[in-house]
């Protein structure tokens, strides 16, 4: 396990407003807190809870995590990934990876967590007194010496000054709405997709299957629990009134253990969200003092499965950049989108294509085409093409004087 040195400004006392309390959110306060920093956290939600089922972490997440210092505790509340690959609708195996092959192509195994567990990790390394919930953000502004963000708590209004504000409030962001007005809004991606996290103790490779405009994962977790999702080719906006029936409507003929995964969950487990993202990608991630992060600044399809990873390394990055304190925030912040958003919107460009080829695909002879293409494709390959969205590791701090050591 690697940690990078992070040195702390001597009499620094920098503050910062983060935005969202999410996954990204936690991730950049906790950077910034290591790097030195006074942090608040600003969660519009009445409780801070991380919402959702379970997400695959692959080797960039783990080492921005291990960056972080919450690695180990990761490690113990996931599940490492065995084989896996892709497989039809009807179970005839497409691409078969093998755990030591994605060792040696990545430097680690995937691992799969629950997201409330990664969520709650992060939101534990912080101070007490971080987190702020039922706060409202209203507006930011900013200027040559910092920003403002005006937000309702509990029914009152309240203005906070800051050296920096981070927008991680997701793809919705009201900190892009206000300071990017200029930005298209999200885009549909044209799917809808259903997904629950279930108790479930028999061995399940890490695998997705594909059928005609449609796709189903599965992704065992830590606990004895597993993570499924279903996602189909559909209009915007459409809700059943049992979900869980409509998930079954989908995928209920489709090859074991899909049937089986289905019969053990509750309706009240079942989550349904339509796939949107930015399309149109942002000019710059900065706006004087204040920063995007994650969904707020390149939200993307989910086909990739580095949404999450991608809102990690942004956290990292920006820790690091904002090492040297307030009076270097100007330099940071342009070191900081400099090495985000070249990085971040080729993947979401990747992650679309890879829609298109993938779950979004539906013309008969272009399916089949797809995989006997697959099926001939070498592992090895298909791993090294793998390796190439992982390939990144944390950046070390930005470079200051007068500082004593202090580990990530």
């Amino acid at each position: 396990m690697t940690f990078y040195s992070c040195r702390k400004v001597v009499g620094m006392d920098g503050h910062a407003v983060v935005v969202g309390g999410g996954i990204g959110g936690l991730a950049g306060a906790l950077a910034l807190h290591r790097s030195g920093w006074r942090v608040t956290v600003l969660e519009r939600a009445p409780e801070l809870r991380e919402l959702g089922a379970g997400l695959t972490l692959m080797s960039n997440a783990l080492r921005g995590l291990d960056a972080l210092g919450v690695g180990p505790a990761i490690r113990a509340h996931g599940r490492v990934d065995g084989p896996g690959g892709l497989r039809t609708r009807t179970g005839r195996w497409l691409s078969r990876v093998e755990a030591a092959g994605m060792t040696g192509q990545l430097g680690t195994t995937m691992l799969g967590i629950h997201r409330a567990d990664l969520h709650g990790i992060l939101r534990d390394a912080l101070p007490p007194g971080t987190l702020r919930t039922d706060a409202e953000v209203l507006d930011v502004t900013t200027g040559p010496d910092g920003a403002r963000v005006r937000h309702r708590r509990h029914s009152e209004p309240t203005t906070l000054a800051a050296d920096l504000v981070v927008g991680a409030d997701g793809l919705r962001s009201t900190v892009r709405s206000r300071l990017w007005p200029d930005a298209a809004a999200p885009v549909y991606a044209g799917a809808t997709a259903w997904r629950a996290a279930i108790g479930w103790t028999d061995p399940l490779p890490t695998a997705v299957s594909w059928g005609p405009a449609a796709e189903f994962g599965m992704v065992p977790l830590g606990g004895g629990r597993v993570y499924w999702y279903g996602a189909v080719t559909a209009p915007a906006g459409g809700r059943a009134p049992d979900e869980l029936a409509a998930a079954r409507e989908h995928f209920g003929d489709w090859h074991d253990p899909v049937p089986a995964l289905l019969a053990a969950t509750a309706p009240e487990q079942v989550l349904r969200h339509d796939l949107y993202h930015l399309a149109t990608p942002l000019p710059s991630y900065v706006h004087g003092r204040v920063v995007l992060l994650g969904d707020a600044a390149h939200a993307m399809t989910p086909y990739l499965g580095q949404g999450a990873a991608q809102a990690i390394e942004d956290a990292v990055t920006l820790g690091a950049a904002c090492a040297g304190g307030p009076a270097h925030l100007d330099t940071a912040l342009d070191r900081y989108d400099r090495e985000r958003r070249p990085r971040t919107q080729a993947l979401a460009r990747a992650s679309a294509r890879a829609g298109r080829y993938g779950q979004q695909l539906r013309h008969p002879v272009a399916v089949a085409f797809r995989d006997t293409l697959i099926r001939l494709t070498p592992s090895a390959m298909a791993l090294r093409q793998a390796a190439r969205y992982a390939d990144w590791h944390p950046p070390l701090p930005e470079p200051a004087t007068d500082r004593s050591a202090r580990p990530w």
